[in-house]
């Protein structure tokens, strides 16, 4: 048999042999927990992705894990189609113009959080405008969406030089326990977390800036809307037999 019939016939074998709708979406994962970590034997766990590999593998998806790689690298390789899936996206306006979202698989929290000897003077902070009017700073992670409320006051933020940034949640957690800022913003879950593993005491103030559930983000290059579909029905189901809700509760997280 001369060889490009080789060829044809083994590629037209392989293609009979894989199950319709095949599904593999690849995963850059990153260092955050309580939601995607590393334990003290280097095996990979955490609350979403644990919560990942459920959803996945009820809707009869393969995940495929890339290497770890910074926030922004990963989004630039996202929108570039090299990877089909970011966990624990909020749904906006122009994200939708490049990817697709599935049902919601948990609450995310934004918090804002100082250390004890500061809550006095800080206890009755009910918007970014009033902490601003306290002429205090505060640490916000580089990247990410936290709110209508935290966008619009950016500007005023910046202007008056009272925003600082961070990178990871150790960074954060270490500038605001050295004074480099009163009042430190990110996912409580994690935040509070970090604090704990560090030893370092942060407490909750009650204005909440932002309160909503996340996605799975796929990328609308790369996927199909049947994938999406048997994902938000694994989702469902998931949540209706218990399954989603047990494994948030072992974590504490709703």
């Amino acid at each position: 048999m001369p060889s490009a019939m080789r060829l044809l016939l083994i590629a037209l074998l392989i293609q009979l042999a894989s199950p319709v709708g095949a599904c593999t979406l690849r995963l850059a994962p990153e260092e955050w927990p309580p939601y995607f970590y590393h334990n003290d034997k280097e095996v990979l766990g955490g609350v979403d992705f644990e919560l990942l590999k459920a959803i996945l593998s009820h809707a009869g998806c393969t995940l495929q894990l890339e290497k770890e790689m910074p926030v922004a690298r990963r989004n630039v390789l996202f929108q570039q189609g090299k990877l089909d899936l970011l966990m624990a996206a909020s749904l906006t306006e122009e994200r939708r113009g490049f990817a697709r979202f599935s049902l919601p698989y948990r609450q995310e929290t934004v918090g804002l959080f100082t250390v004890p000897e500061k809550l006095d003077k800080l206890r009755h902070v009910d918007s970014f405008q009033s902490m601003a009017a306290l002429h205090a700073s505060l640490l916000t992670p580089r990247l990410g969406f936290y709110g209508d409320d935290y966008e619009r006051a950016l500007p005023m933020l910046n202007t008056a030089g009272r925003r600082s940034t961070f990178s990871t949640f150790d960074q954060g957690i270490k500038m605001l326990e050295a004074g480099r800022a009163d009042v430190i913003m990110g996912d409580a879950n994690a935040l509070r977390h970090v604090a704990r593993l560090l030893n370092v005491k942060i407490v909750q103030l009650p204005y909440v800036p932002y309160r909503a559930p996340v996605h799975l983000m796929l990328n609308a290059a790369s996927t199909t809307q049947a994938q999406l579909t048997r994902i938000n029905q694994a989702i469902t189901q998931l949540e209706q037999n218990g399954a989603l809700p047990a494994i948030r509760a072992r974590y504490g997280i709703n």
